[in-house]
């Protein structure tokens, strides 16, 4: 889904909406379902008219969660015996626990939150996914060697030199942390441990110690649209959530108490919730007033907010939770929290943490509405389901493109990429190293990223002939790679020996190496 206003398919949408009247698209006081005494023989599961039920949310003042908090929607959801009271906990830890003690229904939260607080709930429903809002910005003002995490050793190294520490500020327990923690796992020149962390409340801290001359700030975790006044005063934005998709998501969590008493409760407020985000979505000005007027943003801030979002329709989270997706999302984030010791061990059972029950009668309206405009509107219909596998589009660059491309940084290399001596055969080890990185690589944007595979030799023997291997290895790595299923645009480099390790006889054999470079060409 894009964050684009396109006026023809919006019409299109609310026409058909029209047609499909109050029993389908908007719930009145009578629709199938929702209403009636809980011991219909009809509807079992409805919920009583005359006893208007309410329930606790809690959330934060994320724009992703405006739709729960704005006056519209609360209203549809009273007329279909409803009411929600919304509530800020910014405290993780508490707002997991509420589930539990009952003083919350629903919470909304991050994927990364949900695995690590572990909350007595079970995820109903997924909000959206961050794509670009969140940004991980090198102070490259303040130091202006520092374009890449390349550039972040020979920093440290001066920096300790003179008797002081480099920071790094984001607001803790947040998609901000979760972004260090991607670097701290991910990247070989990152550790979070050289670090003076900062954690604050709120972006917008980061954002002004950043900024702050008398501050040791190298690099800031931020979201909009802080990330897009960084980037206009000159800040480099290294690694943003479109880089790595599907990092960041934000999930619906009701509590089991909630869902074993009352889970015809949890299916009308996704319903009503999903026809909200319908409209909205489809016309982006909406959505976008709505995000302006609930944050008090102004309307340029708000665009950029919503540019950096991705909302889920019922039927694409339904997809997610029905074709593995989530449950691979799951798995690859609680992979990044056990490395970085925020878990101790991965989820025995991923798929028992989530249900598609609650959200099937969401996801039946919306194919309703797909069925009804597909013919006259496929772009609509489209964009209405949703879609897990995207169509790409990766750019064309050529080698020497990527190679002048701005560098992002080395990935750490769990193993070694091994060759037989003097030559450039995959050993057995190194081909299980590389597969290790096929999974690494793929978790990256292949339409903002490319691969520079980068070989070096030791100091032994001819330069012209350690040249060559060099360069016969690394593409041997990028046809290993490719024959793996990389879509990355990706290119070999060989270096012979000409770029030692520091600190490291030329002729040892840790020379022999193989970095995997990201590049942002997008």
């Amino acid at each position: 889904m894009t964050r684009n206003n396109y006026p023809a398919l919006v019409g299109t949408f609310v026409i058909t909406a029209g047609l499909l009247g109050g029993g389908a698209w908007y719930l009145s006081k009578t629709a199938p379902g929702l209403l009636g005494n809980g011991n219909s023989t009809n509807n079992p599961s409805a919920i009583a008219p005359q006893s208007e039920m309410q329930l606790t949310l809690l959330g934060d003042t994320f724009s992703g969660y405006s739709t729960f908090r704005n006056a519209a929607f609360q209203t549809a959801l009273a007329d279909t015996g409803l009411t929600l009271a919304y509530g800020d906990e910014f405290d993780q830890a508490a707002r997991a626990a509420a589930l539990g003690t009952g003083e919350a229904d629903i919470i909304v939260t991050t994927l990364d939150q949900y695995l690590q607080q572990q909350p007595q709930g079970t995820i109903v429903g997924l909000i959206d996914r961050t794509v670009g809002a969140d940004a991980v910005v090198l102070n490259t003002p303040k130091y202006p060697s520092l374009t890449s995490l390349i550039e972040l050793t020979p920093l440290l190294q001066q920096t300790q030199s003179q008797g002081l520490s480099l920071k790094i500020a984001f607001a803790g327990d947040t998609p901000s942390e979760y972004l260090a923690l991607v670097l701290d796992t991910k990247f070989d020149a990152f550790n979070l441990a050289d670090f003076e962390v900062v954690r604050v409340a709120d972006a917008s801290e980061a954002w002004a110690l950043m900024q702050d001359p008398d501050e040791n700030v190298a690099i800031a975790v931020l979201w909009e649209p802080f990330v897009a006044q960084a980037q206009q005063q000159g800040y480099t934005v290294v690694l943003s959530s479109n880089d790595a998709p599907n990092s960041i998501v934000d999930v619906i969590v009701a509590s089991e108490r909630l869902a074993q008493s009352r889970p015809e409760v949890i299916s009308a407020l996704l319903e009503n919730y999903y026809r909200h985000i319908d409209a909205n979505v489809r016309d982006a000005s909406q959505l976008q007033t709505q995000i302006a007027e609930d944050g008090a943003l102004s309307t340029a801030d708000a665009g950029a907010v919503l540019q950096g979002i991705d909302f889920f329709t019922a039927a694409e989270a339904q997809a997610w939770m029905t074709d593995g997706t989530l449950q691979r999302r799951i798995e690859a984030i609680a992979a990044v929290l056990v490395l970085s010791g925020r878990m101790n061990d991965l989820p025995s059972n991923p798929e028992a943490l989530f249900a598609d029950t609650y959200l099937r009668e969401s996801a039946q309206n919306t194919q309703t509405l797909i069925d009804l405009v597909r013919a006259d509107n496929p772009e609509l219909a489209e964009r209405l389901a949703g879609s897990t596998e995207q169509t790409l589009s990766i750019p064309a660059v050529t080698a020497a493109e990527v190679q002048a491309a701005p560098d992002i940084g080395n990935l750490e290399v769990q193993g070694k990429v091994e060759f037989g001596t003097g030559s450039a055969q995959l050993t057995g080890g190194g081909q299980q190293t590389l597969q290790g990185l096929v999974t690494e690589i793929q978790e990256f944007n292949p339409e903002t990223v490319a691969v520079r595979v980068i070989g070096h030799t030791s100091r032994t023997g001819a330069a012209d002939l350690n040249q060559q291997l060099s360069q016969q290895r690394a593409q041997v790595v990028v046809d290993f790679l490719r024959s793996q299923g990389i879509q990355h645009n990706i290119v070999a480099e060989g270096k012979g020996f000409y770029l030692p390790l520091s600190g490291v006889d030329p002729t040892d054999s840790a020379q022999q190496r193989t970095e995997i470079r990201l590049v942002r060409v997008n």
